[in-house]
């Protein structure tokens, strides 16, 4: 998804998340921050959470666990709340797990509600663990969408210099791209932009062939269904509303979910996107990091001018001032 100014660099993640190490393992509560900079199973496995044999030797010793009974709780239905569940699941397919999610459907909130493109990794700093998660992940969703005929297009994206002053951030911009990989990045000249965007105006741009648009919320109900499919449960409309701990020793962990039903766990990881924040203060962690909602519009072309905008169109990003979806 593209980063906005809510976002934290990983170093800053690695750091909080060693920060709530000790406390959470002492509530057995592991948080996901909204954009999950940090694979969830790797904490998982630095908490202790999660062991191939674990599930089934606690399936040995307490029972299969009934339907408010789960080995892990996921709370957050949007796309890295429902791709943590499932990776967890193909991982650990013995293990009871649970996304309980507050509106009717996944992806209801910012999973659903973005530009929609498929980025490739241009802006990002070489070497960085964003920049290589952004060229792979590019990958990824390509091979999952056409696994799973989820529709997408591969449209492409020009970054447009619009005078020569821009040239330099432009060609600033072709390097590390390049140095990040990014497949088929190419310099044009105004004729090449006037090939691909006749409407377009401009002294030069930098062409992305791989860049493309999909629907993620489409994305994140294929995630749910594949959950299900292995065994995964799913509560839509269920608002986790608090935690607490018990003394039960097998299911430590009772999730309050209002007027609902609760749910008890072994372990929980929230992922509450714009709402993480607040769910790490009910967790029983600190107050920081808070998250900084950023606000984005987007304006629909009538369907009889949409041949002007035949691709992604972006500037050419100025340091002082750089665009927040831009990656």
């Amino acid at each position: 998804m593209e980063p906005t100014q809510a976002d934290f660099r990983l170093r800053s993640y690695q750091t909080n998340v060693e920060k709530y190490i000790s406390t959470m393992k002492k509530h057995q509560v592991l948080l996901v921050l909204s954009q999950g900079m940090v694979p969830s199973h790797l904490l998982l496995r630095r908490l202790g959470c999660v062991r191939p044999a674990s599930a089934a030797a606690s399936q040995r010793r307490h029972g299969a666990p009934s339907r408010s009974q789960v080995d892990l709780a996921v709370v957050g239905g949007g796309i890295v709340g429902a791709a943590a569940a499932l990776q967890i699941k193909k991982r650990f397919p013995t293990l009871q797990v649970v996304i309980l999610e507050k509106e009717a459907t996944l992806a209801a909130h910012q999973s659903g509600h973005n530009s929609g493109v498929v980025h490739a990794g241009i802006y990002y700093t070489p070497g960085s663990l964003k920049a290589q998660l952004c060229v792979r992940g590019l990958r990824m969703t390509y091979d999952f969408c056409d696994q799973h005929n989820v529709p997408y297009r591969k449209i492409g994206k020009l970054i447009v210099a619009l005078d020569g002053t821009e040239m330099a951030g432009l060609r600033q911009l072709h390097e590390r791209g390049q140095r990040n990989g990014v497949p088929g990045l190419e310099l044009l000249d105004a004729d090449g932009l006037r090939h691909i965007a006749p409407h377009c105006t401009g002294v030069a741009a930098l062409w992305s062939p791989q860049t493309g648009i999909v629907d993620w919320s489409a994305v994140t109900r294929e995630y749910g269904r594949q959950f299900e499919r292995l065994g995964g449960r799913l509560r839509l409309g269920t608002e986790v509303t608090g935690f607490e701990q018990l003394t039960e020793p097998s299911r430590p962990l009772l999730l309050r979910c209002g007027t609902q039903r609760p749910e008890r766990a072994r372990f929980v990881i929230t992922c509450g996107g714009l709402h993480a924040d607040r769910l790490a203060a009910l967790s029983g962690c600190g107050p920081e990091p808070r998250l900084v909602p950023v606000r984005g519009e987007y304006l629909l072309l009538r369907p009889e001018k949409a041949h002007l905008v035949p691709t992604n169109i972006y500037p050419v990003r100025v340091a002082d001032h750089p665009p927040g979806t831009c990656t």
